[in-house]
């Protein structure tokens, strides 16, 4: 959490929720292609390993707020998996912790789908991605 992250009642601005989901799923799954990123080494290389031409795209979010996350100096903690898997789809699930009372503050979920960039077409889920989510689905 950063200083700015927090907003005028001294809680982590919804705004700034996103983002840590954002950091969350790069962390676990890796920067997207060509996103410059050298050194992450993700939990499972999914989003940087698609090939040329495809996008890993959020489709959707659903946030719920359980209570305020309140600014600490240290970094709040964020469980990921990944929930359902559909032929050209998948979920990832988040909860975020407060990193000192252990309480669930939010629970969250990103639909994502591999986007084709030249036609905006979505694509199926290859084997091999089924396959490295295979043991993060919960």
């Amino acid at each position: 959490m950063r200083w700015g992250d927090m907003d005028a009642y001294g809680h982590i601005n919804n705004v700034q929720i996103v983002r840590m989901l954002e950091e969350a799923r790069i962390a676990a799954f890796g920067p997207p292609r060509g996103a410059g990123q050298p050194g992450v080494d993700p939990q499972v290389s999914l989003f940087n390993d698609v090939p040329d031409g495809t996008m890993a795209l959020v489709v959707d979010h659903r946030i719920r707020y359980v209570r305020t996350l309140e600014y600490r100096n240290i970094p709040a903690v964020v469980q990921v998996w990944i929930g359902a898997v559909k032929g050209a789809s998948f979920d990832i699930h988040y909860l975020v912790l407060d990193p000192v009372t252990g309480e669930d503050c939010v629970k969250a979920s990103s639909h994502l789908a591999f986007v084709d960039e030249a036609t905006g077409r979505v694509q199926r889920l290859t084997p091999e991605q089924r396959q490295r989510l295979a043991p993060y689905v919960h």
